[in-house]
């Protein structure tokens, strides 16, 4: 009885190890973001998981920002997090921050001040 828990324990530390080990080879949510103002577009990068949606690429006017959103998370450690998000009409949010960022609430300030001047918008505090 031991020794099939035991296996099954091993098979499930094994799976959680490679896809960690994966997402991190492969780059997961790595990526960039494009405004360009003269034009009035927006675009966004980020790569995916091996597939036929391995890159993924938004295009959004920015007519289309409502705002640049600052939440607090919380972590599985119980620590707060701030996270950058931009508001589109009709889709959303859109995080613009990584979770391991560890931006300070100055850095995160600053970042949705200097973005939000420059798109235009408000900025909305979650």
């Amino acid at each position: 009885m031991s020794w099939d828990r035991d296996v099954f324990l091993w098979d499930c530390r094994s799976l959680i190890s490679s896809y960690l080990w994966c997402t991190i080879l492969w780059n997961v949510g790595s990526g960039y973001d494009r405004f360009d103002r003269k034009e009035g577009i927006v675009c966004i990068f980020r790569w995916g998981f091996p597939g036929k949606n391995r890159r993924i690429f938004l295009r959004l006017l920015m007519k289309d920002i409502q705002s640049i959103r600052i939440a607090v998370k919380e972590d599985i450690y119980a620590r707060r997090i701030l996270v950058l998000y931009m508001e589109i009409r009709g889709q959303g949010a859109i995080p613009l921050t990584r979770t391991d960022e560890n931006l300070t609430p100055r850095e995160i300030e600053q970042k949705a001040a200097e973005l939000a001047y420059f798109l235009r918008v408000p900025i909305e505090v979650f």
